[in-house]
């Protein structure tokens, strides 16, 4: 890797650490927001959804955008949005409303972001190098998830529901921190495979062997992230679990995953993609299971340990995976369609399970995903991902 890409990506890795940062002190403060607005349980699956469903529509074209304009541009549109998504989430206008519109607003401004730096990471890795560079990357990613949930902790108090006043404006600070990192940034000049993104296009992708189990081990992956960033908190609340108690199980679960995929390239290089990856998701389905059951704290903190190290293989595998077999002129779109699978399940998943609440609550929501989970360990018994460079 030449010294101009070992530099983009030291710098995509602080951009990726300061975009989770944002999304991962939002989220969980909005759902908290939520509560202190006596939100029923079916509408937190409403507010996880409305997270993914305007980008669900812009994943495509996002991609599309990168691929023909540069990551840059991308990059700063989406820098632009997550800082309007915290002033919005700062008014505290709108009630349960308002909370919805936000979350839209920063759910497009993450995507946009991550779309750009997937795409930039791919083009500056390079060939034999796409496990590791995901894995850090997505290392990084795992780092601005677990700060988020301690910067709640440490700014909205230790009660059971934190006062997220104070926490909203910390976002906007760091939403600014975000828009001048990206107004700095510089990538090396991207090469682009002559003709790849207008003779192959969206179709030559589509035909990928495999991509359909790929995305669907993705979706389900992402969504079951996004389940215990909403429903930890709730089930929380339901046992009276102290929110410094709940930050701490959630900083655990991202600590947990910034291992795993720290060391991505070399348990690959062990194990192979397709049985890591068929580990990782049937621990993490146990783990969920698992965690829904009462227990003592030392126990959950130990399966919330366990539930992260699963949680933190597929993402990263999945995008290594596309980043080998697309052309470099279509990497850009490439990412986009896993993204399009990812908030597929992001609006379908929380939705369906916020209705489960309901009726059995936020246990059953966790009995309900670790069963998801294990549906997605049956995609992964068939996914043929081993062999090619960077294995």
């Amino acid at each position: 890797m030449s010294g101009g890409g070992r530099r983009a990506l030291a710098v995509l890795l602080a951009h990726s650490v300061l975009t989770q940062v944002v999304t991962f002190v939002l989220r969980p403060a909005s759902a908290y927001r939520a509560l202190e607005l006596d939100v029923p349980a079916a509408w937190l699956g409403a507010l996880t959804a409305s997270f993914a469903v305007v980008p669900l529509l812009l994943a495509v074209p996002s991609g599309q955008a990168t691929d023909r304009f540069g990551e840059r541009r991308v990059l700063l549109a989406g820098a632009v949005l997550v800082l309007a998504s915290a002033l919005l989430f700062a008014t505290g206008r709108g009630g349960a409303a308002g909370l919805v519109a936000a979350s839209v607003v920063l759910g497009t401004g993450h995507l946009l972001s991550v779309v750009g730096q997937q795409a930039a990471v791919a083009n500056a890795a390079g060939p034999g190098r796409f496990d590791t560079a995901f894995g850090h990357y997505t290392f990084a990613a795992s780092l601005g998830q677990a700060l988020g949930p301690a910067l709640i902790t440490a700014v909205g108090g230790a009660g059971t529901i934190p006062d997220t006043r104070p926490v909203f404006v910390v976002a906007v600070a760091l939403g600014g921190a975000l828009l001048v990192c990206t107004v700095l940034l510089r990538l090396p000049h991207r090469e682009r495979a002559a003709g790849a993104a207008e003779s192959g296009g969206m179709g030559t992708l589509l035909r990928l062997p495999g991509l359909v189990r790929a995305l669907t081990i993705s979706c389900i992956v992402l969504a079951a992230v996004d389940i215990t960033l909403v429903y930890l908190p709730a089930l929380g609340a339901d046992r009276g679990l102290a929110a410094g108690l709940v930050g701490l199980l959630l900083t655990l679960r991202a600590v947990a995953s910034m291992t795993s995929r720290f060391f991505l390239g070399r348990l690959v290089r062990l194990l192979g993609r397709r049985r890591l990856m068929l580990t990782s998701v049937l621990l993490s389905a146990a783990a969920m299971a698992a965690v829904a059951v009462p227990a003592p704290p030392a126990v959950l903190a130990v399966l919330v340990v366990l539930l992260g190290l699963g949680l933190g293989v597929g993402q990263p595998l999945t995008m290594s995976w596309l980043a080998e077999v697309a052309p470099a002129g279509l990497r850009g779109r490439a990412m986009s369609l896993r993204l399009t699978g990812n908030r597929l399940g992001q609006v379908l998943i929380p939705t369906t399970v916020g209705l489960l609440a309901a009726g059995v609550g936020s246990a059953g929501v966790l009995w309900a995903t670790a069963g998801a989970l294990a549906v997605a360990g049956a995609a992964a018994r068939r996914l043929a991902v081993d062999g090619g460079s960077g294995v």
